[in-house]
């Protein structure tokens, strides 16, 4: 087998990632034709078929999903070889490839992009928004180089580096301004607007409200999928919600809503870095850490605990 490639790998990945040929294509910034062709290059030098086709749907063979296996060690180590290799040349230069969750990335990564770029010229960004478990799995692939997230991970093969913690506030109509602001007892009766199941944020606003995550939950609670919706909701008239504090400018500015603090200790969350326990960039990541924290600062509101 002297003619496999690693393009023919990272296509057949591309394709077990995502089940399709066209999004495979885009994902892999070629055409559909090419992509097929390589594929077939590859099954016709392994000699066995890779995937089974119909006109519905593609999926793996039993032979398929081994070599998927070893694809993604294959090019997990070829990535680190490609760390160690800038690792090598010192400073911030070449790709470096960020993950951000949904109810950090409009927020923070304006500036924060803004500021890598001013600080680090030969820096090639590439940013990804998902949710954590998807950012968390990305990372184990060697698909990501760092990812910011709520801690904790809790996941052994990743490094936490803590970078702040942020409270959050209560967004409730405009007719609710000056009222007394409710505890977590009194929020349990209220209509309770969250996050769609998978965002951490909803199982945060969940525990504050002593409300399990994990359990039925009642009728009162609505889901949106993202913050500008939640928000929206609210100044409809359909209850009230919590929001970061970083969001609070961009959500609420058009918005005829009401924005109250609780009391202390507020509900909050920490926001930290991610890496692989085995990257060779963990130092540059750690300068990344300390622009991170600089960009969220410039989002505190005057007088806010870091």
């Amino acid at each position: 087998m002297t003619n496999l490639t690693f393009k023919q790998f990272r296509y057949f990945e591309a394709l077990a990632r995502h089940g399709h040929f066209g999004r495979a294509a885009e994902a892999c910034a070629i055409s559909q034709p090419a992509l097929s062709m390589q594929i077939k290059a590859l099954e016709e030098e392994l000699g066995a078929a890779l995937f089974e086709r119909d006109r519905r749907q593609i999926r793996l063979t039993s032979f398929g999903e081994e070599i998927a296996r070893r694809a993604r060690e294959i090019m997990r180590s070829l990535d680190e070889l490609e760390g160690y290799a800038r690792a090598s040349r010192g400073g911030l230069v070449g790709r470096l490839r960020i993950g951000v969750i949904p109810t950090i990335a409009p927020y923070l990564l304006p500036g924060l992009i803004a500021e890598l770029t001013r600080l680090y010229e030969g820096l090639d960004l590439h940013v990804r928004e998902t949710l954590t478990p998807r950012l968390v799995q990305e990372l184990n692939e060697g698909r990501l180089d760092m990812a910011i997230v709520a801690l904790p991970v809790s996941e052994p093969s990743l490094v936490e580096a803590s970078l702040f913690t942020e409270d959050f506030v209560l967004v409730r109509p405009r007719r609710d301004e000056g009222k007394p602001v409710p505890n977590r007892e009194a929020l349990k009766e209220m209509r309770l607007l969250l996050l769609e199941e998978g965002h951490c944020f909803r199982d945060q606003a969940l525990s504050f409200c002593n409300r399990s995550p994990h359990a039925a939950q009642p009728r009162d609670l609505l889901d949106a999928s993202s913050l500008s919706t939640l928000v929206q909701m609210v100044e409809a008239g359909l209850g009230v919600t919590l929001v970061p504090e970083m969001a609070v400018a961009v959500e609420t500015r058009s918005a005829s809503v009401s924005v109250a603090r609780f009391r202390t200790p507020p509900p909050s969350r920490t926001i930290g870095m991610v890496w692989r326990r085995t990257s060779p960039l963990a130092q540059q990541l750690l300068q990344i850490a300390d622009v991170v924290r600089a960009s969220a600062a410039a989002l505190r509101p005057s007088g806010a605990a870091a």
